[in-house]
């Protein structure tokens, strides 16, 4: 794998000026896993404004001393002292080694520098842990999570994003000391459990979040779900539906919208349960489970518009649809509810809930055939209405009352419209209402009606079309 010549470039300039410089972080982890690096990352024993020196087009960003050029960080080798909050370093020293910087970070496998020349400087294993895929705590586990707490919640995003185990003594730790996660800003646990949900094996990560002590501390809610039974129409519980519709979502490679509504869609059954066995109901789990979603999103600091589509997705995820019995005044409705713009979103969450629910098919004819209402009554319908003059316009320019020869003018011109759509103009439909004006009433209907089945043709076509894009009678 090739180091871009914009990183050798930065190393060789720190060189140059005496420094030391390495490669460190995930992108020396994921060049020796064979993958292609998303970021990259410089260490160097020059400090700030020696770095600032060097390039002066770079900016530094944070208190730890990182320095952005272009678009890759150099950051300075540092030692840090206790962390008394669990978040942040009381004290941030500047080291004078690799090593030193190396020994504060916090997975073996994150912790492999490399210079440009490709030579490897590994003081903790981190290689032999690459080759047997396990996550583990640089030194003594509970010490690199006391320093900070959000580590324990990146361990599992590790071992769900590069698809490794978490070794026994740092799975332990995170277990023992998971309440520490409540001392981390929402934030910061909202960014890593995004990047989990988007993995893919997104399910796997929820799933080692429970086992690992963590849920609780994200989203207890879902826990509630955990060996609640459901009814004769689901073959599966609560919390296991809703990991395996984020399962068939994150396979899907569907959308962090789809993928947290997948999750969250049931997430009120528990509260809304009645009963027990086969029989047993949860009358408005929608509603409750809405509400819900919102309280978790807003907790967890999601942005406002992302937090009122998933809501959406949840509260109409349930919506009935049967081809004989549903009108499309009422899937009209739900369009207006949900709103156009997220409909395609709604139905994929149907389809995850559905094989979470474990139907072997997660499109059937029926939902198909909603797909196919929805873009119908979604469209704009062709008539008179989308003319750049109305009828009033017409009696104005012919100085006549109401009349049946007003509508055979209106659909004369709509005739004009669809042949070209750029004759919409209303200089030109003023011009040709003065010409259509003169024609008798009797050629002026002909024409009309010629006009009429014409469009008739355009719709039925368009219809068909529509039907065979979703393989519908």
């Amino acid at each position: 794998m090739e180091i871009p010549k914009e990183v050798k470039s930065i190393v060789e300039k720190l060189e140059k000026k005496g420094f030391q410089a390495y490669l460190v972080g995930g992108c020396v982890r994921d060049l020796l896993r064979g993958k292609e690096p998303g970021d990259w990352d410089v260490a160097t024993n020059a400090k700030p404004k020696e770095i600032s020196k060097i390039f002066p087009k770079s900016f530094t960003n944070n208190k730890f001393g990182t320095v952005t050029v272009g678009e890759i960080e150099v950051t300075p080798f540092r030692t840090e002292e206790k962390y008394t909050d669990k978040r942040h370093p009381d004290k941030v020293e500047w080291a004078e080694t690799i090593e030193q910087d190396l020994a504060r970070r916090d997975f073996t496998v994150n912790a492999i520098a490399m210079d440009i020349n490709g030579k490897i400087i590994d003081l903790f294993e981190g290689q032999d842990d690459l080759e047997k895929k396990i996550i583990r705590a640089v030194g003594k586990a509970e010490d690199r999570f006391s320093e900070d707490a959000l580590r324990m919640l990146r361990a599992v995003r590790f071992a769900t994003t590069l698809a490794f185990n978490i070794e026994t003594k740092t799975g332990k730790a995170i277990k023992k000391n998971a309440p520490w996660l409540q001392a981390i800003s929402k934030e910061r646990i909202r960014d890593e459990l995004l990047k989990i949900i988007m993995a893919e094996k997104a399910a796997d990560g929820i799933e080692l979040l429970k086992e690992i002590g963590l849920l609780k501390y994200i989203i207890p809610e879902l826990e509630e779900g955990y060996k609640i039974s459901q009814n004769k129409h689901h073959i599966y519980e609560c919390y296991e539906h809703a990991v395996l519709s984020l399962k068939y979502a994150a396979k899907k490679n569907f959308n962090k919208y789809v993928r947290l509504a997948s999750l969250l869609h049931d997430i009120g059954k528990p509260r809304a349960k009645r009963g027990e066995g086969p029989d047993a109901t949860f009358y408005g789990h929608e509603v409750v489970g809405a509400r819900m979603t919102a309280q978790i999103l807003n907790r967890l600091r999601f942005a406002k518009k992302d937090i009122e589509k998933i809501v959406k997705l949840v509260r109409y995820h349930l919506f009935y649809y049967n081809v004989d019995e549903v009108t499309e005044a009422s899937v009209r409705k739900l369009v207006r509810n949900v709103g156009p713009e997220n409909m395609d979103e709604l139905l994929e969450v149907r389809m995850a809930d559905r094989i979470g629910s474990g139907c072997p098919k997660a499109e059937p004819y029926k939902l198909r055939h909603l797909r196919y209402i929805i873009e119908k009554v979604s469209k704009d319908p062709i008539s008179v209405k989308m003319l750049k003059l109305s009828g009033d316009v017409v009696m104005k320019i012919l100085n006549i009352k109401p009349s049946p020869k007003i509508g055979w003018i209106l659909d004369v011109l709509l005739g004009y419209v669809l042949a070209d759509p750029k004759k919409n103009k209303k200089d030109f439909l003023e011009k040709e209402v003065k010409k259509l004006g003169k024609l008798s009433d009797k050629k002026l209907k002909e024409k009309a009606q010629e006009l009429r089945k014409e469009r008739e043709k355009v719709v039925m076509k368009k219809d068909k079309m529509t039907r065979e894009k979703y393989w519908v009678t």
